[in-house]
């Protein structure tokens, strides 16, 4: 959820270019749906900390740092590096190991 809200950030911040403003950007459809995003993830956050441990549950936060260059790669034909795929796959691991030998 909180990757589909950067995505959603970044395109607000496209249109906004189009129409300067404070207004058009609050008016924005997709910066709200953002920030309804992020607000029903939090929720969904505090809710799941009643079950999981923090320090089990927060390295799954990471993802973010793997999915938001993919979709900003799908959606906005952003560069990805591979030395960033690299970090990603570092990453990936990091979130294996911290999960699994909990």
């Amino acid at each position: 959820m909180i990757s589909v809200g950067q995505i959603l950030f970044k395109y607000s911040a496209t249109q906004a270019e189009k129409s300067p403003g404070i207004v058009s950007l609050i008016r924005n459809p997709f910066l709200i749906g953002a920030v309804a995003i992020y607000g029903l993830a939090t929720l969904l956050w505090v809710w799941q900390l009643k079950y999981v441990p923090l320090n089990r549950a927060y390295p799954l936060f990471a993802l973010a740092f793997a999915i938001v260059p993919l979709l900003s790669w799908m959606f906005f034909g952003e560069r990805v590096r591979l030395v960033y795929v690299a970090g990603v796959v570092l990453i990936i691991a990091g979130i294996i190991l911290c999960v699994r030998n909990y």
